[in-house]
């Protein structure tokens, strides 16, 4: 079983992420006629949605999974879900559960999709009901990762963990929506889920962010769903912001993630950041206001924040709403989470085209900074979640760790669900970066 999940792993990886470089010109997505039009993703109750509970099913439907398009044998549940934005506004959102033909409800796995976009039509539930875009081929790839878990008898949430404005690299709102997933999916009677259930979270790079930041957020935001939680595991983890801006500046293929995060930035907090963009900044912006990872991975290379930004703002610290966002979504000044944990992450991200190693930041998988990742380990086991499991593969990129890490994950998760004591390499972390807030500097 795990050579031949290895093979299956491989080709996943290999085929989603591969998306990132070779897909056309960048370009402006916009959702298709089918999803714009899908009233299923719309509240249009006469109550406020303020009145219901984070959580709360508001909608149900039950359609049959796609894949590439494609209508399948296999059914999926759909809920449209009360939950909370990245402002603590209340919100709509949906999820997907995939019942096991083998399982009996007792156990399920939220898995947080890496989709990362900035279009709603590439989130997950729509691939999963038949609504192909580019950039939604990867939740539609993605199903070879949850084939495993199927059939060992585990039933699949699946949030759309961006909400339905795609709020790009909103940590704290990816946890919620996935927190209320969880708790819409277990409260619901359509979905053989109740709260007895036990729940693993699992995902990586953007699907990464949502599993820390829920695993992070659970004891306070959602005690109910954390009594139920055996262990988070993730791989490819985005840690602070201001980091990997500065990690990634000038790389030969992750640089586009810099207009993405201003744009997601933005869009996820309110903010108008356009006014300390450059003419060059404001194309770019234009050019992937609704464009996915897909359509910024490798089609920007070089290209830098200064690039981006007025002469006066060549400081990202300098923008102080952009400052003050960043520094929100900072895991290093989040909660620390009360289960187990198997954090897997890559450092070879010269194998990406990511040669810079900035002070006092050092390099990664060719995105995702090592030394921020270790640091959060090393926090964790200082403050109380004990045990975390911790893996650094110094020879794998960001595209290779999943084919490694995944049947890991998987064993690992088996065990936490069978009561089996949890692994810990606290005490032998390596040192990590320095994860306080970013301080502001001056324009120039």
């Amino acid at each position: 079983m795990p050579k031949h999940t290895s093979r299956l792993l491989a080709v996943a990886v290999t085929a989603a992420l591969s998306l990132a470089v070779a897909a056309g010109p960048a370009a402006a997505a916009t959702p298709s006629a089918a999803s714009a039009g899908d009233r299923f993703y719309t509240y249009d109750g006469s109550a406020p949605l303020a009145s219901f509970a984070p959580g709360t099913v508001l909608k149900t439907r039950t359609l049959q999974y796609h894949l590439l398009g494609l209508p399948t044998p296999v059914k999926a549940i759909q809920l449209l879900y009360r939950t909370t934005d990245a402002q603590g506004r209340p919100s709509a959102n949906v999820t997907t559960v995939v019942r096991s033909l083998t399982g009996d409800g007792s156990k399920a796995v939220s898995y947080q999709s890496f989709y990362d976009s900035l279009n709603p039509a590439d989130g997950p539930s729509r691939a999963i009901a038949g609504d192909l875009s580019l950039g939604g081929l990867i939740p539609n790839v993605e199903a070879v990762f949850l084939v495993p878990l199927l059939a060992q008898g585990y039933t699949l949430v699946i949030p759309d963990t961006e909400g339905q404005t795609a709020d790009f690299a909103a940590g704290p709102e990816y946890g919620t929506t996935t927190l209320d997933s969880i708790r819409a999916a277990t409260g619901s009677a359509a979905t053989g889920l109740d709260a007895d259930t036990s729940f693993g979270l699992m995902g990586y790079s953007g699907g990464a962010i949502a599993t820390n930041w829920a695993a992070a957020l659970a004891p306070g935001y959602a005690p109910d769903v954390n009594r139920k939680l055996v262990g988070y595991t993730e791989g490819g983890l985005l840690v602070d912001p201001a980091h990997n801006l500065k990690y990634v500046d000038g790389s030969l293929a992750w640089s586009g993630v810099i207009p993405m995060a201003v744009i997601g930035v933005s869009r996820s907090f309110g903010i108008d950041l356009k006014p300390y963009l450059s003419d060059y900044g404001l194309t770019v912006y234009q050019q992937l206001e609704h464009g996915s990872i897909t359509d910024a991975v490798g089609h920007y290379p070089g290209l830098t924040w200064k690039k981006m930004a007025k002469p006066q703002y060549a400081d990202p610290n300098s923008v102080p709403a952009f400052l003050a966002a960043v520094n929100r979504i900072n895991l290093g000044s989040a909660p620390t989470p009360t289960v187990p944990g198997y954090i897997a992450q890559g450092n070879g991200g010269v194998l990406e085209g990511t040669f810079g190693s900035p002070a006092g930041i050092g390099t990664g998988d060719g995105v995702m900074v090592a030394g921020d990742v270790r640091a959060l380990a090393r926090q964790y086991c200082a403050t109380g979640n004990d045990p975390v499991k911790y893996q650094q593969f110094d020879l794998l990129s960001h595209v290779g760790v999943p084919v490694v890490w995944a049947p890991q994950a998987l064993g690992w998760l088996n065990d936490r669900f069978a009561g089996r004591t949890a692994p810990s390499d606290c005490g032998h972390i390596p040192a990590g970066n320095v994860l306080t807030p970013e301080l502001p500097a001056p324009t120039s």
